[in-house]
């Protein structure tokens, strides 16, 4: 049972986002994982005094806390740190550790879990943009028993089993604990001293980080531990997927616009060095199978508010979908000789899903990688003549071969796809959307004139987003310490926001000389 009322709860899921009965809420996904193992389970959302987090009272087994989609600090401030407005700011900053201690304070014996992005990427010590400075794991700020990092179905369901039958949470794959002592088979990383004390310290943290690996980190008096991932197949996705999500939202939900939209897989092999999923859900392809997928779509065309249209299939580069690989080596997918880059299955499953009875469209609206797409010229015609909804985004980021190359993206064969596109649209209306980053290690005022002048040629920009240095990526690395932690070189690095603003107003100066304003978008 999952409920907002109640008493005698086993598990209550505490989060900063609104409560959605859908794949893509993360208390939503969790709930359902709990429910379908038969525990009973209380949701309190948005709490904001301390009668809203003793509402359901304290559970038999635990708290279970999460942010939601975003770590809170992202949703609240811009890359200049100024504070958002809006729905996105209703959440405390530093969210998950305001509300374990407020749980801290009320069910002083009751067991806590966190996860989620907030929790996963701060699981070590980590640099934080909006502090300027080093901070410790957020396990002993927010006081809680055991931290999930990555996909937590699994995990939450080994705690909850556990706490029922009274054992002890040590060595549960995919979580993080603290302890007295590592013990045997850890590999042992800088410590937070040395991490915070010495930025080449940090930078060979940064490089060892895994989540392959049982890894401990030595604070004052006490060890985080972290036990490696567990290994998440096809079948554990499709297990979830079709545990019966009604998809009915919350009034004030941010999933509308997602309400019928459709995860295809999970994880990304792109290694670009700004991006967080690669510690988080992971650096390799999982794909659920073509047939749950369809099944998941048969399901959507019986909801009542559902029009006939899939307003996205796809996951964090929507081409991504079949480029699954068994051996994960840790090695780099997208330059693997064997990952099949065909989209061969991606291809059949398009073709399946939009041919599903009550199915008018499916758009691909999340992006694609477009050097993988220049791989199939037969794929890139399908989306474009099926699922292209006037224009398809994809991510160059930037076109300085030094940004690049900290970026860890290759642009070299950019004009290719372009030139591709436009053949295979020729007659229609469609088009390209880019989106475009800038500020991040790397750029500065030089680099940005030449992105400008390259952009002049282009239209359709999607967004031009100013960097962010979130917790535990290798760009932010090199944006605290202004090193490259892969080569220990130095890296120019732009800081100060005067400058940071005045590359906003070169690249939006040169863009509004050649085109209307309304196709500008600013993260």
């Amino acid at each position: 049972m999952i409920a907002k009322t109640g008493k005698d709860f086993d598990v209550v899921l505490v989060t900063a986002d609104y409560y959605d009965d859908h794949p893509f809420s993360p208390a939503g996904v969790i709930a359902r994982v709990l429910d379908a193992k038969g525990f009973r389970v209380g949701i309190i959302e948005k709490p904001e005094n301390a009668e809203d987090f003793k509402r359901l009272g304290a559970p038999k087994l635990c708290f279970c806390v999460t942010t939601g989609a975003v770590d809170s600090m992202v949703n609240n401030y811009t890359p200049l740190k100024k504070r958002r407005t809006g729905i996105l700011t209703e959440m405390p900053d530093r969210a998950m550790i305001v509300y374990c201690n407020a749980l801290r304070r009320h069910f002083k014996s009751s067991k806590i879990v966190i996860g989620g992005i907030e929790a996963s990427l701060r699981r070590f010590a980590h640099y934080d943009y909006w502090d300027n400075d080093v901070r410790r794991s957020i396990l002993l700020d927010s006081r809680a028993d055991i931290l999930v990092y990555g996909s937590g179905e699994k995990q939450v369901i080994e705690i909850a089993e556990r706490l029922r039958e009274g054992k002890g949470l040590r060595g549960i794959l995919g979580t993080c604990i603290l302890s007295k002592e590592a013990g045997a088979g850890f590999e042992i990383l800088p410590s937070f001293r040395e991490a915070k004390g010495d930025k080449k310290k940090f930078c060979r943290m940064q490089m060892a980080f895994s989540n392959c690996k049982d890894q401990a980190q030595e604070y004052d008096n006490n060890f985080v531990l972290q036990f490696k991932s567990p290994k998440y197949t096809p079948a554990d996705l499709d297990r979830v997927y079709s545990l019966g999500f009604t998809r009915n939202l919350h009034p004030k939900s941010l999933l509308k616009m997602a309400q019928f939209s459709v995860v295809t897989h999970r994880g990304c092999i792109g290694g670009c060095n700004f991006c967080s999923i690669s510690l988080h859900h992971g650096d390799n392809i999982v794909s659920r199978s073509e047939a749950n997928i369809l099944d998941e779509i048969r399901r959507l065309t019986k909801h009542p508010d559902f029009k006939g249209y899939i307003d996205d299939l796809g996951g964090p580069s929507a081409n991504m979908y079949g480029m699954d690989c068994e051996k994960a080596c840790g090695e780099g997918c997208i330059s693997c000789p064997t990952i099949d880059r065909s989209h061969g299955r991606l291809i059949s499953l398009l073709r399946k899903a939009r041919a599903a009875p009550g199915v008018k469209k499916v758009f691909v609206r999340s992006g694609i990688r477009y050097d993988l797409a220049l791989e199939s010229r037969e794929y890139l015609k399908e989306i474009s003549e099926h699922h292209v909804s006037g224009t398809l985004k994809i991510a160059p980021e930037h076109f300085s071969e030094e940004v690049l190359r900290l970026m860890n993206k290759d642009n070299a064969r950019f004009e290719d796809f372009v030139d591709l596109f436009r053949a295979l649209n020729k007659g229609r209306r469609q088009a390209l959307r880019f989106y475009i980053m800038i500020g991040h290690p790397g750029d500065d005022k030089i680099q940005v004139k030449f992105l400008s002048e390259k952009l002049s040629m282009f239209r359709n920009i999607e967004q031009f987003q100013l960097f962010t240095p979130t917790p535990m990526t290798v760009s932010s690395c090199m944006y605290w310490t202004g090193l490259n932690p892969l080569t220990l070189e130095e890296v120019k690095v732009v800081h100060d926001y005067r400058t940071k603003k005045r590359m906003k107003r070169i690249l939006l100066k040169s863009i509004k000389e050649s085109h209307s304003e309304d196709a500008l978008s600013w993260e």
